[in-house]
Formats: C-alpha cells, sequence, structure tokens
C-alpha cells in the first residue's frame, strides 16, 4: 500500500516474530515418540500412497518410535529433500493423514504424519549431508528458478553426479518458501536454513537476480549447457478487470505477503487500521486474511462468488481462518471498485450469485462492503518474458510437457507450478522437480527408457 493508507496504531509495536508464532508448534520428544506408537505400520499403506512425493511413512515413523530420528529423516530425505518445509506447508489433512486407517477407528483420529514428519526433519543430526553424491558425469544442467520445483531438481541431479547451476530472479533463493507462504507457517528464516541444507550435499552454485529474459536466456542456456531446467513457478497475479482496480489501496496478496515475509519490523508495513477485502478462495486468501488480523486490521473480510464447499482452500484453511476471525462471505462476486477523491479504494460492490441449471447466476441483489484496503488474491498465471526468442509451447497458460517432463523444446525440461501437472502444491513440485532431474539424468548418460 502506499502512504495513503492508515498504519496501525499500536504503541509499542509488537515485533514481527511475537505476531507471527508458528501456528502448528513442534512435537516434543516424549509426544513423537508416543505418536509414533499409534501408527499400525501398515502393509502396502494407503498413506504413502497418498504421498506426492512417496516418502515411507510408516517406515519413518517406525525410526522415531525406536528413537532413531536420523534414521527417520534419512528416510524422508531420500524422496522428498524439503521434508522439514513440506511438514509444515503441505496440507497433510487431505493427502496422508485422510488416507490414514486410524481415520476408521472409533477415535477418527489420523496418526499426525506431519508433525512426526517435521520432528524427525527438526531434531535429526548430521555430520555430513545425508544424502552423498555419485562419482562425476562431466555434465553440467542449468535450473532456471530457486524454488521448491527447481532446488529438488537440482539437488537430485547434484546426488547423480551432475554439475549444477541455478538462475534465480530473487535476491534470495526458496520461492515461494521464502516469498508467498504465510509467516506463521515457516518461522525462523527455516526456508533459508532449508535452502543451505540442500546446498551442502555439493555440486549446485545459485545465480540470484538473473531472471529469465534478462539477465539470461534460454537459446544461451541450451547452448551452454547439456541440458536446462524450467522452475520458474508463476509470478503474475490474475486481475479483476473492474472499473478503479488501480485506485491506490488495491493490492495483490502475493505481492503484500513478499512484503511482509522480507519485513524486519512491523513498522516497515502499511497496514489498514480497520478493515480489508479479500477477493478469493485458494490458501493464499486464507494467508493473507489471516495475517492481516495478526497484523491488527480489525475487521476483514474474505469473499467468495460460490460457497464454502467450492473453496479451493481446505476445510483446515477455512477453520484457520474462523479461528482467527476472519469474515468468509460467499455467494458473492465483485463488481465495482469505489474509489473516494483522492483514487483511494473506499468500498466494494458486490452482486450476489447462485447456481442455476449448474451455471453462476447473479441474483439481482448487490451489496457494498466499506474498506481501506482489497487483497487481490484470484489465483496466479505465467509471466512469461516477450523478449525470449526461444519457447516452449505454452498450453492451458502454462508450459506444456510431455512424458519425462520434456516440453517442445530439445534439452529443455520443465516442472513445479509452471506446468499443467499437479495442483500447484509445494509437495507435488518437489516431486516433479526430483522426477525430472532423474529425467535428465537419464537423457544426459543415454539410459532413457532403462
Amino acid at each position: 500500500m502506499t502512504a495513503a493508507s492508515t498504519l496501525v496504531d499500536t504503541d509499542p509495536s509488537p515485533s514481527l516474530d511475537d505476531l507471527f508464532s508458528d501456528i502448528k508448534p513442534a512435537l516434543s520428544h516424549r509426544q513423537a515418540v508416543i505418536e509414533s506408537a499409534r501408527c499400525y505400520y501398515c502393509y502396502d499403506a494407503p498413506c504413502v500412497k497418498a504421498c506426492p512425493s512417496d516418502i515411507d511413512i510408516p517406515s519413518f515413523i517406525a525410526s522415531i518410535h525406536h528413537e532413531d530420528v536420523n534414521g527417520a529423516a534419512e528416510t524422508i530425505y531420500e524422496q522428498n529433500i524439503m521434508g522439514g518445509s513440506c511438514a509444515r506447508v503441505c496440507p497433510t489433512e487431505i493427502l496422508c493423514e485422510q488416507a490414514c486407517v486410524r481415520n476408521k477407528e472409533e477415535e477418527c483420529a489420523p496418526v499426525l504424519i506431519g508433525l512426526l514428519q517435521r520432528h524427525a526433519t527438526d531434531n535429526a543430526v548430521f555430520p555430513d549431508h545425508p544424502i552423498g553424491r555419485a562419482s562425476s558425469t562431466g555434465k553440467k544442467v542449468a535450473v532456471v528458478g530457486a524454488g521448491p520445483a527447481g532446488l529438488s531438481c537440482a539437488h537430485r541431479l547434484a546426488v547423480l553426479g551432475n554439475e549444477v547451476d541455478v538462475f534465480e530472479a530473487q535476491s534470495k533463493a526458496g520461492g515461494l518458501n521464502e516469498y508467498g507462504i504465510a509467516k506463521y507457517k515457516l518461522t525462523n528464516q527455516f526456508a533459508q536454513k532449508e535452502v543451505d541444507f540442500i546446498l551442502g550435499v555439493g555440486g549446485i552454485t545459485i545465480h540470484y537476480n538473473k531472471a529469465l529474459g534478462k539477465e539470461i536466456h534460454l537459446t544461451d542456456l541450451t547452448e551452454r549447457y547439456d541440458s536446462v531446467f524450467l522452475g520458474i513457478g508463476l509470478q503474475d497475479t490474475r486481475e479483476l478487470g473492474l472499473a478503479n482496480e488501480s485506485s491506490i489501496g488495491v493490492l495483490n496478496a502475493v505481492d503484500f505477503i513478499k512484503e511482509l515475509r522480507q519485513a524486519n519490523d512491523i513498522d516497515q508495513l502499511d497496514v489498514p487500521r480497520t478493515s480489508a477485502v479479500v477477493i478469493g478462495a485458494g490458501n493464499t486468501a486464507i494467508d493473507i486474511a489471516c495475517q492481516l488480523k495478526r497484523l491488527g486490521t480489525e475487521e476483514v473480510t474474505l469473499v467468495y462468488r460460490r460457497g464454502e464447499a467450492d473453496m479451493s482452500a481446505t476445510d483446515h484453511e477455512q477453520h484457520i481462518a474462523k479461528e482467527h476471525q476472519v469474515r468468509i462471505k460467499t455467494w458473492a462476486r465483485p463488481v465495482e471498485i469505489r474509489a473516494d477523491a483522492n483514487n483511494h479504494v473506499s468500498a466494494v460492490r458486490f452482486a450476489k450469485t447462485r447456481i442455476d441449471n449448474g451455471k453462476l447466476m447473479d441474483t439481482g441483489e448487490f451489496f457494498e462492503v466499506a474498506c481501506e484496503a482489497v487483497y487481490k488474491a484470484v489465483g496466479q498465471s505465467l509471466a512469461y518474458p516477450a523478449d525470449e526468442t526461444q519457447l516452449p509451447d505454452i498450453g492451458g497458460g502454462k508450459i506444456s510437457t510431455m512424458d519425462n517432463f520434456k516440453t517442445t523444446i530439445s534439452k529443455v525440461f520443465a516442472g513445479g507450478d509452471c506446468t499443467g501437472v499437479g495442483q500447484d502444491l509445494t509437495v507435488e513440485a518437489v516431486q516433479q522437480g526430483k522426477l525430472a532431474a532423474m529425467a535428465i539424468h537419464n537423457y544426459l548418460t543415454g539410459s532413457e527408457g532403462n
């Protein structure tokens, strides 16, 4: 927001660490041992089938039960080198924990797989990196983007004996983990600690402030490297297409979250004092709404054009919003942004909606919500550099990939949110990066199809 916005009146200002303490505190050693005993260690375990990164969940939980935390962490890292962050941000409630057979018991309570995974990765201590590198292949790969997909790809490529140069547009690595996740989910600089851990394998060099289409170009990379992996994520926020959308106080939610995550002090942030409107229904909408409440905004209204059952945010995330006293208003779509004489947003006008013969329709009724700020969280899109002369084919607004994450350009692979594969979950990006690395390695060593 601009200087025209009203700052929250707090004297003295609370620290951001105080405002954004961990939303899911870690288990104690005793709690972890007790919780691990609840696991049935199922053969052909349904939780493993539900895990996008193929972690052997019963095995690592058994290791915790036998107080072998290092062994548990090694099992996790074999499949997911970003198991620490995934334990914090992964929607386990709709994946492994939903599949847990304990849900069918009288207690109807799954084993707390996510918290057990965090316990293992937080408490393991290794003298060296837990996954060793293979002998050198003599091959060198360029990875564009140091988010979950790019870091996972780079790590697995390095483990397989390749040298990797990672090109990152920002000044820090981590992607959404560093810039786009709610501050109460990844606390205490965890994203950067995980980056340092990944780089500990060796063979990976990150080049910062190198954006595709500006400092680096795909044509040059394909000439200089044996292969290229694109893990560039989604950079643009979709527009609402409304009048006065450029008014002061109308912001992209991801931009504010990025600003918040990089801030050292609350006084660096412009925060609406009395009211804000969040438009959207995904996890980003929930994240921005809850963080505004923690920052002191008195009333935050999250508005979605359909019902709660259609929201892409999980029931767990919706519950978090309600715990933060976020007002969730469904069956309403924005039709106009109102601005005052100073071109500062003053309200949003909504049309009430309903479903008629399977189609979303307006009811003819309208209402307004007064606000000091509007945060757009209606999804992100691929922002591909216009001055790139060599581009992979795009389908559905994302990079098209064939088998083994190949794009339509020779030597170029892609994975993560920038492709149309999966549901844009962090854990899926990590898995795609890992699988793409294996495909690239097979391509480079001539072992494709073996």
